[in-house]
């Protein structure tokens, strides 16, 4: 966990996505307020997780129900 991070309040996030199910339509990288997700070789990518304000829209909008974001992430160290 980034400390900085932590202690501004910020949460910690993670966007899961399942490559092998991507068929690279790139709906997710377009809806993205921020930013996040970017195409890298016809696969969504996440770029930028920081920018994330976890607005579940790229997983909303996936047609292959292939990204998952999880807000709110433990860290265990």
């Amino acid at each position: 966990m980034n400390k900085a991070a932590a202690k501004k309040g910020k949460k910690i996030k993670e966007i899961a996505i399942r490559e092998a199910w991507c068929k690279g339509c790139a709906i997710c990288v377009e809806v993205c307020p921020k930013q996040v997700l970017v195409m890298d070789h016809l696969v969504a990518k996440v770029a930028n997780l920081e920018a994330c304000i976890v607005c579940g829209r790229c997983e909303l909008f996936c047609p292959d129900f292939c990204i998952e974001v999880i807000p709110d992430v433990q860290d265990n160290s």
